[in-house]
């Protein structure tokens, strides 16, 4: 049970990136965009977007969240929470970024806020373990 809701979120922040890059394949095709090219239509390079920004969040997010759960204050559920936060925030920035990209505001601190808190919160546990 130990950092089941942490686990989960991660599972669901990693299915939820490979969502982003299945819409990016179907964009390719609805869009005329042949790979290798990651230009051509302005839909198109928006998903595209989305999804490469996506994967440098995840890169910092998913340790981050292990990091809080495992050696940062507080229970692990509160991490997850953050993590949900983040889940929300990745939808939310497809969603605005996808129609406007100038819209993408609050999507994008719903998603880098959580990661700065939850790696802040692992450094501070860790820190405090040195005593």
């Amino acid at each position: 049970v130990a950092m089941s809701w942490v686990v989960l979120v991660s599972v669901l922040a990693l299915l939820q990136f490979a969502a982003f890059g299945a819409l990016v394949g179907c964009a390719r095709g609805q869009f005329g965009v042949s790979a290798p090219a990651t230009t051509g239509h302005p839909i198109f390079e928006r998903y595209y977007r989305v999804q490469y920004n996506t994967l440098e969040q995840i890169v910092v997010f998913v340790p981050a969240l292990f990091l809080s759960a495992a050696y940062g204050f507080g229970e692990d559920w509160m991490s997850a929470a953050l993590g949900g936060v983040y889940l929300i925030g990745r939808q939310i920035y497809l969603a605005s970024y996808v129609r406007d990209p100038k819209s993408r505001g609050l999507g994008f601190v719903m998603t880098v806020l959580p990661g700065a808190i939850l790696l802040l919160n692992a450094a501070a546990g860790a820190v405090a373990a040195l005593r």
